[in-house]
């Protein structure tokens, strides 16, 4: 699987769901406590830490760049789908949202205060994700924190089809929090803590918290 590969096939799909993807979306959060929750603790570590921008990597359609505009952060969203960002600037039209990937952020060295990346590294190849977490160092102020939401589990499987019948063509990737959180040391990040999340369900999930090394 070559990275022009997954990156064109994971951008065609979001573009072909993402109406009915924001449809189904929209009001997600208001049914996860712990994940509203987390979202508070981030605004509130970016807040301690001085505040600034906060990048939204992987933003989808915008719902959770918008709660944390809400929660008193200057949130912004970047999405590798088009029409995705489409959907994100028409549902949040205050809010900035631009087309961009996380294998190779456009952003200025040390540019934001904060980064979120919640349930966008599923698609991520594991050999990859060592160039996306150095690209999430880079564009991090020194002691910015990062939140990172992800499947817990140990296998991959290819999705094609979903949110509204559609055809779509990604892997999804389940990751142990020790893997990650592995992988985030050999970037230049501090692990400070992990919450598992519907431990019970089928599907699991992890929230990481992180700091940028000087």
């Amino acid at each position: 699987m070559n990275a022009d590969g997954w990156l064109a096939d994971t951008r065609t799909s979001y573009d072909t769901v993402a109406v009915s993807y924001a449809d189904q979306i929209r009001e997600a959060l208001s049914g996860k406590p712990y994940l509203r929750a987390a979202l508070v603790l981030f605004a509130d570590l970016v807040h301690t830490a001085g505040g600034g921008l906060v990048a939204d990597v992987g933003c989808g359609p915008g719902h959770v760049t918008a709660h944390l505009h809400e929660l008193g952060l200057d949130a912004f969203g970047i999405d590798l789908s088009p029409v995705m960002i489409d959907v994100a600037r028409r549902d949040h039209p205050s809010l900035r949202f631009e087309v961009g990937s996380m294998t190779d952020l456009d952003l200025a060295d040390e540019s934001v205060a904060g980064l979120l990346a919640f349930w966008s590294l599923i698609h991520v190849p594991d050999d990859v994700i060592p160039t996306v977490f150095g690209h999430f160092r880079r564009v991090l102020r020194p002691g910015g924190p990062l939140l990172l939401g992800f499947h817990v589990g140990d296998e991959s499987r290819l999705k094609t089809q979903g949110y509204g019948g559609h055809p779509m063509k990604v892997h999804v990737h389940r990751r142990q929090p020790g893997q990650v959180a592995a992988w985030l040391r050999d970037a230049g990040f501090t692990v400070e803590a992990h919450l598992l999340t519907d431990p019970d369900e089928s599907l699991p999930g992890a929230l990481l918290f992180a700091r940028r090394q000087p």
